[in-house]
């Protein structure tokens, strides 16, 4: 894709064209980063990062989010220097050609690696995926201005559209930015909490129990829970374990994410003489 369409870039001068080829150099730093947090964040734990090291997918997310804002901060620049000082545009037709063939591998590609992020719960594969589907939305809005521009004869056209394509891999950038911060600040969705209080709910319930203090967070395809269990004083630990592991189980197998949940059992009847409420 990057000899492709810089190859498109260099027999048409085309400023439209330019801003689909600046995203394929990013595209390729990206990419590099990607792979190596896919291989870093299937290390096991060690003494350092007794938590394993799946965090490192939402910095190769923000790092592939900071990119594509850099991306499009220069493409404005450029387009607005075209406009200032002149449009010249060459083999239109053989530009139009090459970013077309362009833009239908990378959608095929794009649809691929975000189909097979979700179904490896893989935030570096989605991010990627999402970036090359931004490549190939680039690519088709390039074309059409490129068509305006071959159908109409006004140059302007070019540097037009590479500011439309420019603003819309920032909007793309910026999400995946967003999503690496909510990542490191450990923040929780609602489809994920909703998703565990409904099968958490359900299993108390059923055996009249009672919880609270649940937390939980992701760490790229890898879900942590904690939370405490009430259990009426009569029932004997040994008891009380197997039922908490029982819907922990209950837990993990309704998620396709590997998932760690650790349990805290409390008294029912006596928890606040235990641990006395704190001002």
């Amino acid at each position: 894709m990057f000899a492709i369409k810089w190859y498109a870039y260099f027999i048409t001068d085309s400023t439209a064209i330019l801003s689909d080829a600046m995203e394929s150099v990013i595209h390729i730093f990206g990419v590099g980063f990607a792979v190596f947090s896919l291989w870093y964040s299937q290390r096991p734990p060690d003494e350092d990062h007794t938590y394993g090291h799946s965090k490192i997918s939402y910095f190769s997310a923000g790092f592939e989010g900071a990119l594509i804002i850099t991306a499009a901060v220069f493409i404005i620049y450029e387009s607005v220097k075209r406009i200032i000082t002149g449009i010249e545009i060459t083999n239109l037709n053989m530009g139009i050609y090459f970013t077309l063939g362009a833009a239908v591998i990378n959608l095929l590609l794009g649809s691929f690696l975000i189909w097979k992020g979700k179904n490896t719960s893989s935030i570096i594969l989605v991010a990627n995926g999402k970036h090359v589907l931004t490549d190939s939305w680039t690519s088709f809005g390039v074309i059409g201005g490129l068509v305006l521009t071959l159908l109409t004869g006004w140059l302007i056209f070019d540097p037009l559209v590479a500011m439309i394509a420019a603003v819309n891999i920032l909007w793309s950038g910026s999400k995946l930015v967003r999503k690496s911060i909510g990542g490191l600040m450990d923040e929780g969705g609602r489809e994920l909490s909703d998703s565990i209080k409904n099968v958490l709910e359900k299993e108390v319930e059923k055996r009249e129990l009672q919880y609270h203090e649940l937390r939980f967070r992701e760490s790229g395809d890898i879900i942590w829970i904690e939370m405490h269990l009430l259990f009426p004083k009569k029932i004997t630990l040994e008891e009380a374990h197997r039922i908490a592991t029982d819907i922990e189980n209950k837990i993990k197998d309704s998620f396709n994410n590997h998932v760690n949940i650790v349990t805290h059992l409390e008294p029912l009847e006596t928890h606040d003489e235990v641990h006395p409420e704190k001002f």
